[in-house]
Parts: C-alpha cells; sequence; structure tokens
C-alpha cells in the first residue's frame, strides 16, 4: 500500500496509527476555547488537532432546517444561525495555526468552500482533510486539487461509486480514504468496520476511520484492524451548548482512546512466536521437571513410584518420563532433586 507523506508523517502501512483530534466547531466561536482545545488535543498525545473553516454565507441558505442531532444539541432555530456563530475569522484561524506551531502540534482545517480553501493554503496546511458533505461536491474538490496538497477524504453517506467520482477528480494528489458513518452519535450497530478493508480492497488507497460513535473501543479496534488514520471529535466539556459536543470526547477520554491505541499497536508486534524475556524467567518457575520422589540411592533402577513430576524446571522434561523408566542411577538423589539426564547410565 501507497505511503502517503504528511511533513514528516508517514500515512500507510505501518504503525504508529495517526490520531487526528477534531476539534471541530467545539471552540463555540471563541478563539479562547478553540486555543484551550489545542492544548488538549497536544497533551493527549494526538498528531494533529482539526477544526472546521467555512463561510455561513457561502455554504448553507438561511431557511435550511437543521439535522435532528442539532435540534437537541442547538437552540437556534435554523442551520443558518446555528453556524453563522461558530464562523471564526481569517485572523483568528491564523492565530490558531501559529499556536498550534508553538505547540508542536500539525493544525489541519476541513474547508467547506473555495474561500476556505484559499485561506488555509495561504495558511499553509500540510494537507486538506474533507468532511463527508463534500465527497459529491465534484467542483470543490477539483478547486481543492488545484492546491497540490494530500487529501483526507471522509466517505461518509457515501456509496462506492460516489467513492470512486471523488477518487478519479482527485488524480494525481495522495488520497487517502476514512471510513465513517455520518451520524452524531452513532450506534455500535450502524458502524461495519470491515468496511475499512472493503475501501482498501477496492481503491487500492490507505483507509482510516473517523469514529462519531460514543466511547473509544472502536477507534481502538479500527487501529488494532489496521486503521492508519483515527480521527475522532473531542470536546472540553460534554455538556456545552452546540451541535458536536455530546457527540465528542473530553480531554481524560481522548488520551484514554491515545493511550489505549499505542498500547494495541505494542502488542500487535511482528506475529513471530518467541518468548520475551520475563517468560524465559517464568518459565523455569511455571514448568514442571521429573523428580525423586523419595531418596534414591547409587545403581538403583528408576521405577515410575519413585518418580514425581513438579515445579520448577530444572530436570528432565516430563514428556521423557516412559524413556527413563528402567535406567539406573549413577550416583545418589535426595527426594525432590531434579532427574538429569547426567544422573543416568
Amino acid at each position: 500500500m501507497k505511503q502517503i507523506k504528511i511533513v514528516n508523517k508517514s500515512l500507510g502501512n505501518s504503525p504508529p496509527c495517526f490520531i487526528i483530534a477534531e476539534a471541530g466547531v467545539n471552540h463555540n466561536g471563541s478563539i479562547k476555547i478553540a486555543k484551550k482545545l489545542i492544548d488538549v488535543a497536544r497533551d493527549a498525545g494526538a498528531g494533529a488537532v482539526k477544526f472546521q473553516t467555512f463561510k455561513t454565507d457561502s455554504i448553507v441558505t438561511k431557511s435550511a432546517p437543521k439535522a435532528e442531532y442539532q435540534k437537541k444539541s442547538s437552540k437556534d432555530p435554523s442551520q443558518y444561525e446555528m453556524i453563522k456563530k461558530l464562523e471564526l475569522s481569517p485572523d483568528e484561524f491564523r492565530e490558531l495555526s501559529a499556536y498550534a506551531d508553538k505547540k508542536g502540534i500539525m493544525f489541519l482545517s476541513s474547508p467547506f468552500d473555495e474561500e476556505s480553501i484559499d485561506l488555509l493554503d495561504e495558511i499553509g496546511v500540510p494537507a486538506f482533510k474533507l468532511g463527508s458533505g463534500e465527497i459529491t461536491n465534484l467542483p470543490l474538490i477539483k478547486y481543492l486539487v488545484t492546491k497540490g496538497k494530500p487529501i483526507i477524504l471522509s466517505t461518509g453517506m457515501a456509496s462506492l461509486c460516489e467513492i470512486e467520482e471523488a477518487i478519479k477528480i482527485s488524480k494525481g494528489i495522495d488520497l487517502f480514504l476514512m471510513y465513517c458513518v455520518s451520524n452524531y452519535p452513532a450506534s455500535v450497530e450502524e458502524i461495519d468496520l470491515n468496511v475499512m478493508q472493503t475501501l482498501e480492497n477496492a481503491f487500492k488507497l490507505p483507509v482510516g476511520f473517523s469514529d462519531h460513535t460514543m466511547g473509544i473501543e472502536l477507534s481502538v479496534a479500527a487501529a488494532a484492524l489496521g486503521a492508519r488514520v483515527i480521527e475522532k471529535h473531542f470536546t472540553l466539556d460534554r455538556s456545552l451548548e452546540g451541535p458536536d459536543h455530546k457527540a465528542s470526547l473530553e480531554p481524560k477520554e481522548l488520551k484514554l482512546m491515545i493511550d489505549s491505541i499505542r498500547n494495541v499497536e505494542k502488542a500487535m508486534g511482528s506475529g513471530f512466536k518467541e518468548l520475551s524475556k520475563d517468560e524465559l524467567s517464568i518459565k523455569k518457575m511455571a514448568r514442571k521437571s521429573i523428580m525423586a520422589s523419595r531418596d534414591i540411592e547409587k545403581g538403583e533402577t528408576l521405577q515410575k513410584d519413585m518418580l514425581s513430576i513438579k515445579r520448577p524446571e530444572t530436570g528432565i522434561y516430563p514428556k521423557y518420563l516412559d524413556q527413563i523408566i528402567g535406567k539406573e542411577i549413577k550416583k545418589a538423589i535426595k527426594k525432590d532433586e531434579p532427574i538429569k539426564w547426567d544422573n543416568l547410565k
């Protein structure tokens, strides 16, 4: 599978998995909160923090209804009014990018219109993450391709044919697919992590998982199944008003997810069956060997009732019991001492 490089991060076949902490619009229109989100993502060990960049008047009509999950999490009467409150200015995005750079974490943002693409390109984002809602917006993808940067493409709500169309439009650009289910939150029953393999087989591109479920289990499972990128929404406080807070992790949960993924990666290993250093020492204690069940004098011939099988593994392995019956002892052995090959004639 092709390796895609973003700055010094390779996204492809081998661990570690690249983790995008999705701040999205969970800043609630406040740059102060946005900076705190950057701090949380960095402290949790994420590879990148990602926001959403848009001009409200360019992406939604004033009469557009809200999705059901948005109705439950926002009091605004329309999608337009809800989104307008979450819009940050170009200067605020420049400030956030500089802040993330200072803090040592990659800054990414999903653009929703050409003006936002230009802004992010000017800021110097190393790649573009395109949300699932834009996968059929081929004119926007065509414009994105002109910037010549890698694209991380979410595939929620899309058929294989629609994904293929977006891939064809992106020809010549490093492309990374993200499997997701566009529901907020998505139920576990809606997720089929095996689709990651379906996408990889169908399009011969690296695939990650954008997780919209509650909790961390599916992100950890996806990493174990080979997801090369994990994206997960997070917030400072799930009780805040806003469309995405309720389906987001809080800071401690984000860190637990990332730590858990890193532990899974360590446990995946090479696939070779070999003993660890600790196993080698425990093996001596836990395994058994053939012992004398009573004092045995020199010259005696071994019989089964003279022998026992006990810990530790310091003598002949139990599997050789039948082979040593009838052998003569060359020197005296005390009860519970191991029988060794050099004790036998």
